[in-house]
């Protein structure tokens, strides 16, 4: 399944809570379907969903550069951490 990107542009943070509302009690079936109802949101003020599908295939199992687990700390989102973390360097 390819992943769809929202954001990052100006008032996402306005926006989300009406895609929220626009899929609450729909069963998602497809990436189609979840990108069809981000792109028919809108709110009173005009701002409009946009989502788009990507399909390029990411390599898995990519080693990492000799000295990165002693320059770099991994941080793991406590919302499915195996798909969400964010590689932060050391502090100084």
């Amino acid at each position: 399944m390819s992943p769809i990107i929202v954001g990052p542009s100006g008032g996402c943070d306005r926006l989300f809570p009406h895609v929220s509302q626009s899929m609450q009690g729909v069963i998602l079936t497809s990436l189609e379907q979840v990108q069809t109802l981000i792109d028919q949101t809108t709110t009173q003020t005009g701002l409009r969903g946009f989502a788009t599908i990507l399909d390029q295939v990411y390599e898995t199992g990519r080693k990492v550069e000799e000295n990165f687990n002693q320059t770099m700390d991994i941080v793991f989102d406590g919302v499915l951490p195996q798909w969400n973390y964010v590689a932060k360097p050391h502090p100084s």
